[in-house]
């Protein structure tokens, strides 16, 4: 049995023997009741109870039992002694003798409770002892001890949410919801009712419900294990905003709950709101500086903050802590930072380690086993794209591929992008071919077949396939905007209007409205329709101020036109905050500096950016420019060389021949310059 059973054993309710029990006096006997002499020897017996139960003395476990048999020689009937009989037995150990105690007092009373109560609880003691068919027998009989118990005693919070667990071991959800409903009834927000109801939500796999029925419950009611509960939740909901709110209310209640406070630092680190994760993080570290995962945590807010090498410094010191070589989490942030800082080959080799840490036995993967091989081959063929190593990179995807689904969809997305990377159209347009072919229910898929059938100069035969994609659902915003793409890569720039104006009738909510104006704002840029550009850019961030594809995209435009650079400066510097290894974010931020006359800070940046992107033709114009600015005439010379080369190879709609002219101006320039400083490099 997977699932844990909450056990609260219940004291054995006993009335006073002056009180009128039913079927007593001379119901079952003509022999009349001697009350004092049931009452004497019951107080005999409850003695040497006790005293048999806290030492263990066999001798008065032995003179209990005599006395119990006394007490209801003097009084046959009653419920107390019979009961007070089988908790004995109970409490000895003597399980066999309590059951049969118990049964033979149901079999003359039905409804007698305590009698009920007392089975139950021998049961629920033995649930976990047997195995197969006898644990099933067991948890049938517990059940229906329970039913019983809820029927006789149908407000007794306690014993629902039992029964309701029982149910959920018994795997039938319904019924366990059904009690866990029928107590929420009685108290809507006692702690256990709620983290009962959340928690077979939770098992149902119906997390947004899980998390509900505890935010349901006013604030000002919900107690620390309920906030630490919903944050959790909002955890595995990827709400890492909502998360860091539930772990704050359980840290004010409970101060001193490091989990929540762990908690806190982590989902404020994936919020991205890194002061506040860094300070939470550095109380941890202030109470004890060598708790390896908070030190884990500092590394990771280091990371996202850009600072590689402090990051690394501080994985090393959580190295020294983690008694486990192969902890997954540390190998992890290890591959990460390895990657940041343009260590490749160091990043690939932790990203293998951790690939094979945590391999199945059989191959086989599920749940967040699947969700986590996924990504880290994913992270794997990301990082060999860094390292220039195409092959390598390839074959990570094509195992991501082969967990099938959503991530066949976007390992094919992958590979396309990869070839595409390296001008190999040819191969990428075979493997989303290919991709069409396995998946022909795959919309995504398809789409990704369309754009590059359009790339190869088969426009309509893609533009047909993508149209065909449209549902008449919202799902065709995303078309749309692919139709757009198209066309707009061809300078079908009124086709790709009307393709906006169809998705802008799709966009509701405000982040598909993000989406639109970001999508139309980059067409009016590559059409050099600046005004339009930053009106729609400018309506996107109205709505989300921190948007960083906008803020790259508007920034970018600032620079090169070489107008607002402060702002663009300012800008750019959020958006790289926001992701530290972006290399279009880098080379906008240096693009930006150059015409600020910022020389060096440009290369800086521009350098970071084409350790991670070594092949875009636009990319190498910048350094060749900034290097030029720099003294380095003859580096310059080299890059404006790679940049015509990759241009070359470039499709038409990304080598626009005034841009490929200007850097064979600057190329022939620069070498008449050199050749007068009578230093020419080969050409």
């Amino acid at each position: 049995m997977s699932r844990i059973l909450r056990v609260t054993l219940l004291p054995l309710a006993v009335a006073a023997f002056c009180a009128p029990t039913v079927g007593s006096a001379q119901s079952a006997t003509t022999q009349p009741i001697d009350h004092a002499a049931s009452y004497y020897h019951y107080g005999l017996a409850k003695l040497y109870e006790d005293q048999a139960v806290a030492s263990g003395r066999q001798d008065a476990a032995t003179q209990a039992i005599e006395q119990y048999k006394l007490a209801l020689g003097a009084d046959p009937d009653s419920r107390v002694l019979q009961d007070g009989v089988a908790n004995l037995y109970f409490r000895l150990g003597r399980i066999r003798e309590a059951v049969a105690a118990a049964q033979d007092q149901i079999g003359k009373h039905p409804d007698d409770v305590d009698a009920h109560l007392l089975l139950g609880r021998v049961y629920l003691r033995t649930l976990g002892d047997g195995q197969g068919p006898q644990a099933e027998q067991m948890l049938q009989a517990t059940i229906k001890e329970y039913e019983t118990i809820v029927q006789l005693k149908p407000n007794d919070l306690e014993n629902r949410l039992l029964l309701g667990q029982l149910y959920g071991l018994n795997h039938d959800s319904a019924k366990a919801e059904a009690q866990f409903k029928a107590a929420q009834k009685i108290d809507g927000t006692n702690e256990d009712v709620v983290l009962d109801i959340a928690r077979e939500y939770s098992e149902q796999g119906d997390l947004n419900r899980a998390a509900k029925s505890i935010a349901d419950v006013p604030a000002s009611d919900r107690t620390g294990r309920m906030d630490f509960a919903l944050a959790a939740l909002y955890d595995q909901l990827k709400r890492p905003q909502d998360a860091a709110a539930a772990y704050q209310a359980a840290l004010d209640q409970d101060p001193g709950n490091t989990d929540a406070e762990r908690g806190l630092a982590s989902a404020l680190t994936a919020s991205g709101q890194m002061e506040a994760a860094a300070k939470v993080n550095a109380e941890i570290l202030k109470t004890d500086p060598r708790d390896a995962q908070a030190l884990l945590r500092e590394a990771e807010i280091q990371r996202q903050k850009g600072d590689f090498e402090e990051a690394l410094v501080t994985l090393k010191k959580a190295e020294s802590l983690v008694t486990n070589d192969n902890d997954p989490e540390l190998i992890y942030n290890e591959a990460l930072v390895y990657d940041g800082l343009g260590r490749f080959d160091e990043s690939v080799k932790a990203v293998k380690k951790l690939l094979v840490v945590t391999a199945s036995t059989d191959g086989k993967y599920t749940g967040d086993a699947e969700r986590n091989r996924a990504a880290l081959l994913q992270l794997l063929g990301n990082v060999a794209r860094h390292a220039g190593n195409t092959d390598e990179a390839i074959s990570a995807y094509q195992q991501m591929d082969g967990l099938g689904g959503d991530y066949a969809s976007r390992a094919i997305d992958s590979e396309v992008d990869t070839y595409r990377e390296t001008h190999q159209w040819a191969k990428a347009l075979q493997v989303a071919a290919d991709g069409a072919k396995a998946m022909p229910s795959s919309h995504d898929v398809q789409l990704t077949y369309a754009l590059q059938l359009a790339d190869a100069g088969k426009f309509e035969e893609g533009l047909k396939l993508a149209q065909a994609q449209l549902t008449g659902t919202s799902d065709d915003r995303d078309v749309y905007f692919d139709l757009a793409e198209m066309d707009v890569r061809a300078k079908h720039w009124k086709d790709a209007s009307r393709a906006f104006d169809q998705a802008a009738a799709l966009s509701t909510k405000p982040d598909d409205k993000v989406i639109l104006y970001y999508y139309r704002g980059d067409a009016a840029l590559r059409e050099k329709l600046y005004d339009e550009a930053e009106l729609n850019f400018r309506k996107g961030l109205e709505i989300d101020p921190d948007n960083a594809s906008i803020e790259n995209d508007l920034g970018y435009m600032y620079a090169d036109r070489g107008i607002k650079l402060d702002e663009a400066v300012t800008m750019l510097k959020k958006a790289i905050a926001s992701d530290p290894q972006n290399y279009a974010f880098l080379d906008s931020l240096a693009w930006a500096y150059y015409k600020q006359g910022q020389y060096a800070m440009a290369e800086d940046y521009e350098r970071k950016a084409s350790l991670r992107m070594s092949n875009d033709p636009t990319l190498l114009d910048h350094l060749g420019e900034i290097e030029a600015k720099n003294g380095k005439l003859q580096q310059a010379i080299l890059d404006w060389q790679k940049s015509l080369k990759e241009y070359s190879t470039s499709l038409a709609s990304d080598a626009d021949p005034a841009d490929v002219a200007r850097v064979q101006r600057k190329l022939e320039s620069a070498r008449v310059r050199l050749a007068h400083a009578g230093d020419e490099p080969g050409k």
